[in-house]
């Protein structure tokens, strides 16, 4: 497995497997909210949403994107935020296709940016993920990484 600059012509491939991994992440909100609420965050299908969110973000001229390759295959992809005033680094986006799910690939994307992020001058790296069980691996991961949690309520509410 090596790591590499994303470059447009992957972006299919990203889609597909950030589309994949995330299935049970979103299974697991709609189970985690209020389902009117999660109808109206998601008013047709997430994947409509998360599709727009990961072409935006792959385009996006302030984020850093790389790709997992394995066997010639794109299997995950990072993105990183840097705020330059602050000497915050920002994991804003990861994905691994689920297919090669605990390999260590999601760890080596983080790993590999947060030496970048050091580089970069940044002194704190963030992430965020939810609380909820589709999670879990993902929290796994960021504790196992150093990652110290900040506890945050957010509620919603239909109205």
């Amino acid at each position: 497995m090596r790591i590499e600059p994303y470059d447009p012509h992957q972006l299919d491939a990203v889609i597909r497997l950030s589309l994949r991994a995330w299935t049970p992440v979103f299974d697991s909100i709609q189970k985690a909210i209020d389902l009117d609420v999660y109808r109206e965050l998601y008013p047709t299908d997430w994947r409509v949403s998360q599709q727009k969110a990961v072409e935006g973000v792959c385009a996006a001229a302030d984020t850093k994107v790389w790709v997992a390759i394995d066997s010639g295959s794109t299997v995950g992809f990072i993105a990183v935020k840097l705020d330059l005033q602050s000497s915050l680094g920002e994991i804003y986006m990861i994905a691994v296709d689920p297919d090669y799910q605990r390999r260590g690939i999601g760890t080596a994307l983080i790993e590999f940016t947060l030496d970048w992020m050091k580089v970069a001058g940044m002194s704190v790296a963030m992430v965020e993920t939810g609380g909820d069980p589709g999670h879990a691996p993902a929290r796994c991961t960021y504790q196992k990484l150093g990652f110290g949690l900040l506890p945050i309520a957010r509620y919603f509410k239909k109205l």
